[in-house]
């Protein structure tokens, strides 16, 4: 049984607000068209944003997240009807290596700890087609983004849906990559919801190196959503690779 990450509804309910689309939508949704892809794959799809975008005739997409509350939500939007929704992780992937496209973004990479980052690209590959493409994004650790996530310059107020809400975010530990994070959220009658993450920052070697191993080719990074080099000043990195 796979625990929900995102379980109180009410803040699911406030996640395509806090994400809106943007550049990284603009891009994978762009990739998609460039490469003509059929079927699609997005691992860790969330409320399903981008991905109900993504679905239109003649294609099939697949939306796969650990949250089934995530999922409920992105079933009942206009467009949900057109997506396959899969509860879990890349395991519940069917490895018949049919598809042209898998993405996994919102930095959910981040969230697969280096025990399960080997399976989870492995899984994928399995997935994909001879030459299908593979994109996601992540931080760079060089950036050291943690170090910005401070109650004080995180710290808000705003009126919402769900009523008015106190919010900031306070970093717990730092090791090895391990990033562990409190994000509060303080609803009017005093109740802090307090979800705990963790984010595994790689380096672009890193990921390379695993990419080879599960059997990707042609791999490469840039840092921003228009293919800029990436250097230390780079927030994030795009990777982009196919199944050999």
């Amino acid at each position: 049984m796979i625990d929900d990450p995102y379980r109180d509804a009410d803040l699911v309910e406030l996640y395509d607000l806090d994400n809106p689309a943007g550049e990284d939508h603009v891009y994978y949704r762009a990739l998609a068209d460039a490469i003509d892809a059929r079927s699609i794959i997005d691992l860790g799809c969330g409320t399903g944003l981008l991905t109900r975008s993504l679905a239109g005739p003649g294609r099939t997409v697949i939306g796969v997240d650990p949250s089934h509350t995530m999922l409920d939500y992105a079933r009942r939007q206009s467009g949900g009807e057109s997506v396959t929704w899969l509860h879990g992780n890349a395991s519940a992937i069917t490895g018949n290596g049919t598809v042209d496209l898998a993405i996994c973004t919102g930095n959910a990479i981040m969230h697969v700890s280096p025990e399960d980052l080997p399976g989870t690209l492995t899984s994928l590959a399995a997935a994909l087609r001879l030459g299908g493409t593979l994109s996601f994004e992540s931080r760079n650790p060089t950036y050291r983004e943690w170090e910005r996530w401070t109650p004080e310059a995180t710290y808000a107020e705003r009126v919402t849906p769900a009523g008015g809400l106190r919010e900031w975010l306070d970093v717990t530990d730092v090791r090895d990559g391990r990033v562990v994070f409190d994000a509060h959220n303080v609803f009017p009658d005093g109740e802090d919801r307090i979800y705990t993450s963790i984010l595994f920052f790689r380096t672009a070697e890193e990921f390379q190196r695993d990419l080879d191993l599960a059997g990707f080719s042609d791999i490469t990074w840039t840092g921003d959503w228009h293919g800029a080099p990436i250097d230390d000043a780079s927030p994030f990195y795009v990777f982009r690779a196919r199944r050999a």
